[in-house]
């Protein structure tokens, strides 16, 4: 006869199910040991421009976004870091703690954890939710080194512009350039700010600079907006930050598309601000597919 206890409505312990995460963890702890420096790695906001943006350019960031409190996620973590280990630098893991870097997951519109983002070229690509089987992850990562190779994202972590251990390769970078990547890395924005002004009054033209220029201020301004969904399109304020916050997602098109609306909603320095701003997240985007279809569009609602 079947003995009912306290505990039967919250389900039984699968001991078999605890051993196998544990020898889970196990393999991804020995996996890990071997890889290549910086394969696996806890990310910071503070070091996002560098270790995601920077080196998406070169290499695919896989961006495991976990808890402590989260159990399902410490069935994902293991496999992930394993495949990581595994693939010896082709793509590289940031692992967030959503706890200890909200923003980033703010960024990311996370809803539920574990979630699993790719970066490719600062373009950010959802990959799944939840706990999957390790060899439906290998074809999800596989699908993902065939979009960055079509992107030309084709580079390992020893190619990467801004290597995740943390040594910066001077000979590769222009020295000029160092104080800015510093200032970031330390979330100090003025700082950030100046030293891309000073390579600017050097050469006033160079892309990079103006790049990574338009990129702090977005950094430096998203820290004090406050986000209103419903703002009327005449708000430019409040539009303006809106659109700054889908720029963080990298969700162009939705961010060019408010701003446009705004220039055309708006008139004088009103107006010139929206076209001032949109004109900044060109910079920032570059070679994004959204980027001519808004310039014309920008043409248009200006003429």
């Amino acid at each position: 006869m079947a003995v009912s206890t306290p505990f039967a409505a919250r389900g039984a312990i699968d001991l078999g199910a605890l051993a196998n995460n544990k020898k889970q963890q196990q393999a991804a702890e020995a996996a890990k040991a071997q890889a290549p420096a910086g394969v696996i790695f806890d990310m910071t906001e503070a070091e996002f421009q560098t270790r995601i943006l920077d080196q998406s350019n070169v290499v695919p960031i896989v961006i495991d976004l976990w808890a402590t409190w989260c159990e399902p996620c410490k069935q994902l973590s293991p496999v992930l870091e394993k495949l990581a280990a595994e693939a010896g630098g082709a793509w590289i893991l940031a692992k967030v703690d959503v706890d200890a870097e909200p923003r980033i997951a703010q960024a990311f519109q996370v809803q539920s954890i574990p979630s699993v983002f790719a970066v490719v070229k600062g373009q950010v690509l959802p990959l799944f939710q939840g706990v999957y089987p390790e060899a439906q992850i290998k074809q999800v990562l596989a699908e993902l080194l065939k979009v960055a190779a079509e992107q030309g994202v084709t580079g390992t972590l020893g190619q990467a512009s801004a290597p995740a251990a943390d040594v910066e390769d001077e000979e590769t970078i222009d020295p000029r350039f160092i104080a800015a990547f510093d200032a970031v890395e330390a979330g100090d924005w003025l700082a950030a700010e100046a030293a891309y002004r000073e390579v600017l009054q050097q050469t006033p033209n160079d892309t990079d600079a103006q790049a990574g220029l338009a990129m702090v201020g977005l950094y430096r301004r998203s820290e004090a907006a406050t986000l209103v969904a419903d703002a009327a399109q005449s708000d430019v304020d409040a539009q303006l930050d809106l659109a700054d916050a889908e720029a963080l997602n990298s969700d162009w098109t939705a961010a060019f598309a408010r701003l446009i609306a705004t220039v055309k909603a708006t008139s004088g320095d009103e107006r010139n601000r929206a076209r001032t701003r949109l004109l900044e997240l060109f910079v920032i985007a570059d070679d994004d597919p959204a980027v001519a279809p808004a310039r014309t569009a920008l043409a248009s609602a200006l003429f």
